[in-house]
């Protein structure tokens, strides 16, 4: 079944696929339902958007980095125009980018400290 998403995802229009998209991130095994959440990412690539129902379940499943749904969030925040987002989703991708940035410095400070600190004891 949760092949059968994709290929939902690829050959049916959103409207049509959506409703089949909800009921199979429902589904009770989780490989399957990975297989889903991969459709509703698929369906925000090739049609630049998706409908309320696979927001909801977007929603439901969570944006954050252990979520089911990450991958098909991020495949969203890329291929859908940033104006065309719920504001929840706009409010998670502000949040992830200043997170990431903010990571990002960090790592790069930890990684000069490291540096500096192994120049002070070769010298």
């Amino acid at each position: 079944m949760g092949t059968a998403a994709i290929g939902l995802a690829f050959n049916c229009s959103l409207e049509d696929a959506s409703p089949r998209l909800v009921r199979a991130t429902q589904l009770p095994d989780t490989d399957q339902r990975g297989f889903a959440f991969t459709a509703v990412g698929t369906a925000a690539r090739l049609n630049g958007a998706l409908t309320p129902e696979l927001y909801e379940v977007l929603r439901a499943a969570g944006p954050g980095r252990k979520s089911i749904a990450v991958n098909a969030v991020d495949d969203t925040l890329t291929f859908v125009p940033f104006r065309d987002l719920p504001p929840w989703l706009k409010r998670w991708a502000v949040y992830a980018t200043v997170r990431d940035k903010l990571e990002g410095w960090w790592l790069r400070g930890e990684d000069a400290a490291r540096r500096v600190w192994q120049a002070v004891r070769r010298g």
